[in-house]
């Protein structure tokens, strides 16, 4: 798995790929996501995943990851959002996107659907699709500057 990582980059640096990795330390201690670009750590309001990404962020760091950015998922409160933000600040990561909790995701998943077309303007649909503007945003963002330093190689 490692190699196909450290290849997608090289083999067409202009696309943007996105891994959907298991909820653990353990891709991080392997090394498989080391030749990322930037790492997305998707993190709910609660001890155990906030302890959890107090543990992902040095090691992505450590393997020398450029860009951090935590996604806040199933916010229910300001207070969720706010302790989310707060342990944030004191990792030195910043949060990229907030998705709130919303029942619509588990009721189209009980129906076996996608909560993009049971509900195309839940909560949580349109809190994604703002999330994905800026991933791509920061995504350009890195390729253009990267590819300014020489980094990567244009095709």
């Amino acid at each position: 798995m490692r190699g196909v990582v450290a290849e997608l980059g090289t083999l067409r640096p202009e696309d943007v790929t996105i891994l959907d990795m298991e909820a653990s330390i353990e891709h991080l201690s392997r090394g498989t996501v080391r030749h990322v670009d930037m790492l997305l750590v998707v993190v709910e309001p609660y001890f155990r995943a906030l302890e959890t990404l107090g543990r992902i962020v040095p090691l992505a760091r450590e393997l020398g990851i450029p860009n951090i950015f935590v996604v806040a998922n199933k916010v229910r409160s300001t207070e969720d959002e706010a302790a989310i933000r707060d342990y944030c600040a004191r990792l030195g990561v910043s949060v990229i996107g907030s998705i709130p909790f919303d029942e619509a995701v588990q009721e189209a998943d009980r129906l076996g659907r996608a909560l993009i077309d049971y509900m195309p303007t839940a909560p949580a649909v349109l809190a994604i699709a703002e999330l994905t503007d800026r991933i791509l945003e920061n995504g350009r963002a890195l390729l253009e500057k990267e590819t300014h330093h020489g980094r990567r190689s244009e095709t």
